[in-house]
């Protein structure tokens, strides 16, 4: 596992609690205890864990660039001065990573300033509480937060380097710019290669994390940056929607295999199987995401425990919890995914009234659960029509093709501007005496 930060600090306080987490769970786990039998020693799923970490500023491209080519084509080590008492964890110095097996892009900002009053109480009495803590209208926020990304100077622009939406970068943009980079390691072997593990590797898993919250009024075409809107958090997690969901589209097939197929890749050797791209939201959850002072996030706390106990199934609560949906995908086999269509469906974090974990289809404005029309009256007897939003629109075959010919529109603009921005941190580095 190799959690990204953007400190080698950071990187250091996270893999010391990860590491935590996995000595605590060997410990005690009732699981791995009686399938061990009496001789089961913690030591022997610890030592199986390995936890390494690079660092990389989503809002910093030539960071995303060095932070890829590090993965690529260079090593990573355990941090020295990390506690391991008794061993329990293995040491590894300068390790090359021969692959990737998933990528899960989850990092983000708000953009937000705080609570919006007047909204709070108007969503309250005319949506209810269930629906006013689900899908929101109360976060207050600002339009034109914009960055410099190739120093990640916040607000800075001029002639030649051109300002970017910085939620739109940290969100989408960055994530986006990183997943192309890490393409070697997401792809598998050569159509032309003809050793074992062309045939048993599964491809690689891009699985990005978006919201319960947007829906079609949020995005805007003309607005991609998001930098005009005050939404502008809901804005890009719409856009990673249309994005993933048309992923596997023939609209957006041109682009989406030239964002896949990496960049040193001649016509002959053309990965046998490029990655895949899934969606996942982690439900509502209280993080540091959204700022409120202590007093208020407590209270929070409590509403989001109500919400639950009043029966809406999209309150995991807890970060932990929240990981359900990407983490149930990170893991799940690849048949299943594959006869179950799982890059047409936004998986969902969901927990029922004693926040037991499991993974639940949510339904996507204009793209319906699994981008089709379906029989609604037959939806209604089935467990996921539970915590549909209220006012949501059925998919027709008109809203599909909308949505479908918008995916395809973001897949060309992205692809765009990453080529763009691409040439842009080559000039810099190259300027940097930097290798590209």
């Amino acid at each position: 596992m190799i959690p990204t930060t953007r400190s080698a600090k950071k990187s250091r306080e996270t893999i010391s609690l990860l590491r935590q987490h996995v000595r605590k769970f060997a410990t005690t786990s009732p699981a791995l205890r009686s399938r061990a039998g009496p001789d089961y020693d913690p030591r022997q799923t610890t030592r199986r864990v390995h936890l390494l970490s690079v660092q990389v500023d989503l809002c910093n491209l030539p960071s995303i660039r060095r932070a890829a080519n590090q993965l690529i084509s260079g090593t990573l080590s355990t941090p020295s001065d990390l506690p391991n008492e008794d061993n329990a964890f293995e040491t590894l110095v300068d390790v090359r990573i021969p692959r990737l097996d998933s990528v899960i892009f989850n990092a983000g900002i708000g953009g937000w300033y705080g609570l919006d009053w007047p909204k709070v109480f108007h969503n309250l009495f005319t949506k209810g509480l269930v629906s006013a803590t689900t899908w929101p209208e109360f976060k207050g926020a600002l339009a034109g937060h914009v960055i410099d990304p190739i120093t990640g100077k916040k607000g800075v622009g001029s002639g030649d380097v051109p300002q970017m939406g910085e939620v739109f970068c940290a969100n989408v943009f960055g994530h986006y710019v990183f997943a192309h980079r890490l393409a070697p390691l997401l792809s598998r072997p050569a159509a032309n290669d003809t050793s074992e593990n062309a045939a048993i590797l599964p491809p690689g898993r891009i699985i990005w994390e978006t919201s319960i919250e947007p829906d079609g009024s949020h995005f805007s075409l003309s607005d991609i940056q998001a930098t005009k809107t005050k939404a502008a958090y809901e804005s890009t997690k719409r856009l990673t929607d249309l994005l993933a969901l048309t992923s596997t589209l023939p609209g957006s097939r041109p682009y989406v295999e030239s964002y896949l197929t990496p960049d040193s890749t001649k016509s002959s050797e053309k990965p046998a199987q490029l990655p895949k791209i899934y969606l996942v939201h982690p439900g509502v959850v209280q993080t540091t995401l959204f700022p409120l002072n202590a007093f208020m996030y407590f209270w929070y706390m409590v509403v989001l425990y109500l919400t639950r106990w009043l029966g809406s199934p999209w309150h995991p609560i807890t970060a932990y919890k929240g990981a359900c949906a990407p983490a149930w995908l990170a893991l799940q086999q690849q048949e299943w995914l594959d006869s179950a269509g799982a890059e047409r469906i936004k998986w969902g974090s969901s927990t029922d009234f004693w926040g037991e974990c499991r993974v639940k289809k949510t339904e996507v404005d204009g793209w319906g659960w699994e981008g089709k029309v379906e029989d609604v009256k037959a939806l209604r007897q089935e467990e996921r029509w539970k915590g549909r939003k209220p006012g949501a629109k059925d998919a027709t075959e008109e809203s599909l093709a909308e949505f479908k010919a918008l995916g395809a529109e973001c897949w060309k603009r992205m692809e765009e501007l990453r080529k763009e921005w691409e040439e842009r941190v080559d000039e810099y580095l190259a300027k940097q005496g930097e290798k590209a």
